[in-house]
């Protein structure tokens, strides 16, 4: 099934793979409508003890997201902590965080919108492998019909979801785009001025405003709190007027997180090009490349438990799958190639590539009141299970 919004497509998101019809309606109307908690290995919770080491914490939070809550805690607390995850603004959600350095004492901190709760210490940090995937819990309202019959949660492609790319205003793969292309201008004009119709008009009258690069510092003080990384580029921009420098000025996390993201792009782009011609997504076959029930990566063996991966393009890229063909054709609209990937000039933001699965694997799945819980693994996006149930036509209005 095919007809997706335009802001699917934007996404590289232009196919449905389930049947049925779609309920209308909307997510995240009120805050506790969406809640989400994580779910780490019993092996790695086993090895948290009462002593001292790496103090890990649950952080609950509602109403901002992972990277502006650590960021707040550390301004006032002098807490770096490290999250395993990032959760966006929208819901109540809770995820384990873990000190940077080794510590004797811990204590609660309660803010505005952010409870962080110590639950005890580990000796070696906690890595991503740890966190292994997440408990949802969503109500779906004003929905025009009955969704209670849906049944088709396993066999949904495993795209990145709208936050991936910036929700309101998808951007961040236009700026990672740019990056590889060693075009700072042009990341620079992706973040501060593309402006998108579900923006604000303070905001876009504001990217308007910024687009003039001779006169920002007249508008510097224009910039609101939520837009700090706007306000770091546009600083440095007014000191000393290269785009490089002003860019190389924001976090390093997340100017790998837009590298990321155009790398997401090609892939959803990808699985859309290969749905749409008619490869099996769901079931690994003879000479595919596979995951195990323990994630690791290896050929098929005809072992029921292996799920199908699919290639992640970098500067490392695969060939040697059945989707060479779509990732061949996706690079060439693109003008990219994978050696791109390789920055020569920030080093720091290559990336190799690796492989994603092409399907979710969705447990637990229930719908009660017009709530649906369930749990997916680590990596994977509820909205694009709820866009397979609710089908919108517009998903940034339905609340996506």
């Amino acid at each position: 099934m095919s007809n997706s919004p335009k802001i699917d497509s934007d996404l590289g998101i232009s196919v449905y793979t389930t049947s049925f019809s779609g309920c209308g309606g909307k997510i995240r109307e009120s805050t506790d409508d969406f809640e989400v908690s994580e779910i780490f290995s019993e092996s790695a919770l086993s090895k948290i003890n009462q002593d001292n080491g790496y103090a890990v914490y649950k952080l609950k939070k509602h109403d901002i997201d992972t990277n502006h809550a650590l960021s707040k805690i550390f301004q006032k607390h002098g807490l770096r902590l490290k999250a395993f995850g990032l959760k966006d603004a929208k819901g109540i959600t809770e995820q384990f965080v873990c000190s940077h350095r080794q510590l004797t004492e811990t204590s609660k901190i309660s803010e505005k919108k952010i409870s962080l709760e110590p639950i005890g210490f580990v000796k070696k940090p906690f890595t991503k492998k740890d966190m292994i995937g997440n408990n949802f819990k969503i109500k779906i309202t004003d929905n025009e019909k009955d969704f209670s019959n849906f049944n088709e949660e396993n066999k949904i492609l495993n795209f990145y979801g709208y936050q991936r790319f910036g929700s309101k205003r998808p951007v961040t793969h236009l700026i990672g785009k740019s990056l590889i292309q060693n075009d700072y201008d042009g990341a620079i004009d992706e973040l501060l001025c593309t402006t998108s119709e579900y923006d604000s008009k303070e905001n876009t009258e504001l990217r308007e405003k910024l687009s003039d690069r001779n006169n920002l510092k007249f508008f510097f003080d224009e910039i609101p709190p939520q837009m700090d990384l706007e306000k770091t580029v546009v600083g440095e921009l007014i000191r000393h007027k290269d785009s490089k420098k002003a860019f190389h000025a924001l976090p390093l996390s997340i100017r790998r997180f837009f590298v990321q993201a155009y790398q997401s792009f090609i892939f959803n782009k990808t699985l859309s090009l290969a749905f749409s011609d008619g490869e099996d997504l769901f079931l690994p076959h003879e000479g595919d490349v596979c995951f195990d029930a323990s994630h690791s990566l290896g050929k098929f063996c005809n072992d029921p438990l292996q799920r199908l991966a699919i290639p992640f393009v970098g500067y490392a890229y695969y060939k040697k799958t059945r989707f060479h063909y779509q990732i061949s054709k996706v690079l060439e609209s693109e003008e990219i190639e994978a050696k791109n990937f390789f920055l020569k000039d920030m080093q720091e933001l290559s990336s190799e590539g690796g492989f994603r699965n092409a399907s979710i694997k969705c447990d637990d799945f229930t719908i009660s009141d017009n709530v649906v819980s369930f749990s997916l693994s680590r990596g994977s996006f509820a909205t694009i299970l709820l866009r397979e149930i609710i089908k919108p036509q517009n998903p940034i209005l339905a609340g996506f």
